[in-house]
């Protein structure tokens, strides 16, 4: 850039203190390190007070890594009215021979890229959003609790060589069989009565959070996205507000190709010359959306049909949503058998599968009309 009416600030975050340097928008400027400053907003607006009384009117463009902070040093700033871009630490540049890595050399580094262009910001949710995520991203922990406490207790009856010949698992009739059981010693009593105890808890914290979930996604904004996908098999609601929680406005990708990269279901590829080479998938962006949506890619190893449970998500839905869904149902059924024909791994043709599945999930959700948001009551501005 040739004007100079930019400063770029680099922050490099940490719980209690961040790190700051800044460099001028010009040929021949160098990096200037301010050394550290408090993690708190306070702090942060005394640093944006002195930026704005040093160098008055210039445009003040900062950036930090994404990391365990959060989003909201990039909401504060951005409600001041100044730029401020969230970048994933995977995607910085690195020199092979750096070995020598401190926090002023983070923050420098940050705004030596900034400046130059050589890094891009990640998709920073609105707080609604985000607070949606959070929790189906509880439910899903909770979830992985009751498991882990039915396992343990699992493991406790086989030590002991009981056997139970309830075929529910976890219904009354089977936790009424636990709370009869009498082990032998009294310490293994106590253990068997407290992971029954635990069991019946976490139970009742899944339930809590399954309600809390189905009320709060019905007053979400993104609610007839999630409702519209459910259209599709092997997508029930876990899996769709997951999915949209975790990718936010799917609207910002002009392609599908894009979001699959964008999950890291495309193949990594290393051609060169006349070779072309291509491995597994990159596992790059999103972890959880891209296994709930394998999750749901299983479904298609069966005959393409509408079930009943299918057609009560699909009531009152659009004809052209339906038509989409179903299309990809003829297709991702008819291509899960020929992949599996030709002996192509389990694991790969689900994978393939669920990387069509994002492509229709895609399409769906452009068929979609959301309110917008009102400039007013937005706290994460796009700068």
């Amino acid at each position: 850039m040739i004007n100079n009416s930019i400063t770029f600030i680099g922050l490099d975050t940490h719980k209690d203190f961040f790190e700051v340097a800044y460099i001028e928008d010009s040929r021949d400027a160098k990096p200037v390190s301010l050394g550290r400053i408090g993690g708190t907003k306070p702090a942060l607006q005394k640093l944006v007070r002195q930026f704005e009384s040093k160098h008055p009117g210039k445009t003040l463009h900062f950036v930090y890594e994404a990391g365990p902070c959060g989003y909201w040093i990039y909401r504060y700033l951005t409600s001041l009215g100044h730029c401020c871009y969230v970048v994933a630490p995977s995607l910085i540049p690195k020199k092979a021979g750096e070995r020598v890595k401190t926090d002023k050399r983070d923050a420098v580094k940050l705004a030596l890229l900034l400046r130059s262009g050589d890094m891009d910001p990640i998709y920073v949710p609105e707080p609604e959003d985000e607070a949606v995520r959070d929790l189906s991203r509880a439910r899903e922990t909770a979830m992985k609790d009751l498991k882990d406490a039915k396992y343990q207790l699992k493991a406790l009856l086989l030590r002991n060589n009981i056997r139970c010949s309830i075929q529910d698992n976890w219904s009354a009739k089977h936790l009424r069989w636990l709370t009869e059981l009498v082990l032998p010693h009294p310490a293994q009593q106590i253990v068997l009565q407290e992971a029954i105890q635990t069991i019946t808890e976490r139970i009742r914290r899944l339930e809590r959070l399954d309600n809390e979930l189905s009320y709060h996604v019905k007053n979400w904004r993104y609610y007839p996205v999630v409702k519209a996908i459910q259209a599709m098999r092997g997508v029930r609601l876990l899996v769709a507000v997951g999915v949209i929680a975790e990718l936010g406005d799917l609207s910002r990708f002009d392609h599908p190709r894009k979001l699959m990269s964008y999950l890291g279901l495309v193949p990594s590829e290393h051609s060169s010359g006349g070779k072309r080479r291509q491995g597994s998938i990159t596992r790059t962006g999103n972890t959880r959306a891209r296994r709930l949506l394998i999750e749901g890619a299983h479904t298609y190893r069966y005959a393409a049909r509408v079930s009943t449970e299918l057609q009560k998500r699909q009531e009152s839905l659009s004809k052209e949503v339906i038509d989409i869904a179903w299309q990809a149902q003829l297709r991702l059924c008819r291509r899960y058998q020929r992949l599996m024909k030709r002996g192509k791994h389990y694991n790969l043709v689900v994978t393939a599968i669920a990387r069509e599945m994002i492509a229709y999930i895609w399409a769906i959700s452009r068929e979609v009309v959301l309110s917008p948001v009102n400039p007013a009551k937005r706290l994460s501005r796009v700068p």
